[in-house]
């Protein structure tokens, strides 16, 4: 996805939480037909662990006939992961790729020294009324990794562990979380999980990591007493042992790592450890030095700040 310009988010509440470190509590804007819900970069939090980008993409339904259109764009330093709740995404990039990806499954693209793609409703869910919810992240790679060639993986809901069980769902979508380890290959430690809970049910996040969030997607959740419902970006305190309950039927997504080996800089979709080298793709994007996405002809131009 396109980093698309949002307004600055609500700040996070202000009272005093025994675990939680920030808040943040993303605001609403459409962007061409959908929703973004942008939690990460924020003012509150820039990073948590490797994540720098994280959109939530609607709940939306489209009228007949429309869909997502997000033109080619490039990337350089950093994974691309698009993982859906509802709908269907065509993906298309520079190495060739052409794949859809749906519920569950996970697209996995890493830009290192640049890659290109695109993202689009397919015309046959166009007719059919498309409908679109999901979260699209941005992990940012370690500096080994930030000039390695670019890849494409795409991973099937069957591919990934999931825990069940006394009224939890936890699908392990990168990296390790309660005993569990995603296929996913990654650049540097790190959890993501997608974990649904029956009202009362609950579940552990145990301090593996300095750096911990969830992000609400659905329902009311408790920690230590204190609800907090959807679409919140909830950062925790290193060190704690946290325990989240539904009040109801709830679901959200673990998050996290531990920290990068540096600062990074963010420019439009490009991440890095060196100003010069976001420079250079700058340069290289406007003078049409990134590989073509076959099959398209459109592109997003390079923005002017």
């Amino acid at each position: 996805m396109s980093w698309l310009p949002t307004d600055d988010p609500v700040p996070g509440d202000a009272r005093s939480y025994a675990a939680i470190d920030t808040i943040v509590v993303p605001r609403s804007r459409d962007i061409g037909g959908f929703s973004v819900r942008r939690a990460l970069p924020s003012a509150e939090r820039r990073m948590v662990g490797p994540f720098v980008f994280f959109d939530q993409m609607g709940p939306a339904e489209f009228l007949l006939g429309n869909g997502l259109d997000v033109r080619p764009h490039p990337h350089i330093g950093l994974a691309t992961v698009t993982y859906l709740f509802q709908g269907e995404i065509m993906h298309r990039d520079t190495l060739g790729t052409v794949l859809p990806i749906r519920p569950g499954e996970l697209n996995w693209m890493m830009a290192g020294r640049g890659i290109a793609h695109s993202e689009r409703t397919a015309p046959d869910q166009r007719t059919a009324g498309a409908k679109l919810f999901g979260i699209q992240s941005w992990v940012a790679l370690t500096a080994k990794d930030e000039e390695t060639a670019p890849t494409f993986e795409h991973y099937g809901a069957d591919e990934m562990p999931v825990l069940t069980g006394e009224g939890k769902t936890v699908r392990v979508i990168a990296g390790s979380v309660l005993g569990a380890t995603s296929p996913v290959r990654t650049s540097s430690p790190m959890f993501y999980a997608d974990v649904a809970l029956e009202a009362g049910a609950a579940v552990p996040l145990d301090p593996d990591h300095d750096e911990r969030a969830i992000y609400t997607v659905e329902g009311e959740i408790d920690i230590a007493g204190d609800a907090f419902g959807p679409g919140q970006l909830l950062v925790f305190k290193p060190g704690d042992r946290i325990t989240i309950r539904a009040r109801g039927a709830a679901r959200f997504l673990m998050l996290g790592g531990e920290p990068l080996d540096g600062p990074r800089h963010i420019w439009w979709n490009f991440v890095s450890s060196r100003k010069e080298r976001i420079e250079q793709a700058k340069e290289d994007w406007k003078a049409g030095r990134f590989d073509t996405v076959p099959g398209e002809t459109e592109f997003i131009p390079l923005p002017q700040r």
